[in-house]
């Protein structure tokens, strides 16, 4: 399990004032892959970093779900990012972005088959090789699943862990978006999740669409995803819970009730 991050925010340039104004913030979390390696840090996050907090790149685009290997020059820039923010740790996701020199443009579900696990085992470990820290893992929000898994989701991601040693980045709101989407019973899953390699924890808001549950980081954080964080606090100490907000950013107050909210779920003394 990782050191203590306390509450934290998705960095965006929107949102860049928040973590100067909020002295109780104690990470926040950058999109791996819009840091470009031949521009600067933005100063409001290198200010946010002096002030003590804690800087976490995200990656997006590894594709460490896919049948090709990792792209060294995208696990360069990960393990090259962290190095400069000073970062604890990493994270990406349990997902396939691109196969055969295309890209999806989405994340996509990895199928549940033995095959698919060693892909991914094979993946996450050449790529933690080439990280200077820890990695975590994040399992996505899915619309869709792959026919015929040979394997339940609870087992797929403890025997991934099991195997290469990463952390779990674990996205209540994803639980929830899939649980909508007649997904398995969240509150199930998390009692067989290996919660002791759990790193932090995302938490956001989503909108239903043409009948399908949009983990969409845009809108208000429903209250079963901040149910499903209580739950998860009672059951284990949370490292660290962040909000992700993407885009359709609400006026201050409002932002700031919602963090509060996710502090009130996950004590931050614990």
């Amino acid at each position: 399990m990782s050191a203590g991050l306390g509450l934290g925010l998705g960095w965006r340039h929107a949102l860049a004032a928040v973590p100067l104004r909020r002295v109780d913030l104690g990470f926040v979390e950058v999109v791996a892959e819009s840091f470009p390696a031949d521009l600067p840090v933005p100063p409001a996050l290198m200010a946010a970093r002096r002030r003590g907090m804690q800087v976490v790149p995200h990656g997006v685009r590894l594709s460490l779900g896919g049948a090709d290997r990792p792209d060294p020059a995208r696990v360069a820039h990960l393990a090259a990012l962290a190095e400069r923010v000073g970062a604890p740790l990493v994270s990406e996701h349990v997902a396939v972005v691109r196969a055969g020199g295309r890209e999806a443009g989405h994340l996509l579900p990895v199928p549940r088959t033995r095959a698919a696990l060693d892909a991914l085992v094979a993946n996450v470990s050449e790529a933690m090789a080439g990280l200077p820290v820890p990695l975590a893992l994040e399992p996505i929000a899915a619309l869709f699943e792959w026919p015929t898994p040979e394997i339940d989701e609870a087992d797929f991601l403890t025997e991934l862990l099991d195997r290469t040693g990463a952390l779990l980045l674990l996205d209540v709101a994803n639980l929830w978006a899939n649980f909508r989407n007649d997904g398995p019973d969240p509150v199930a899953l998390l009692d067989r999740l290996p919660l002791h390699r759990l790193a932090y924890v995302h938490v956001a808001g989503g909108a239903e669409r043409g009948g399908l549950y949009h983990d969409t980081h845009s809108h208000p954080v429903p209250a079963g995803v901040l149910g499903l964080l209580s739950h998860l606090a009672d059951r284990v100490p949370v490292p660290g819970v962040m909000l992700e907000r993407d885009e359709n950013f609400p006026p201050m107050a409002e932002l700031d009730g919602e963090l509060d909210a996710i502090a009130r779920r996950r004590p931050l003394g614990r």
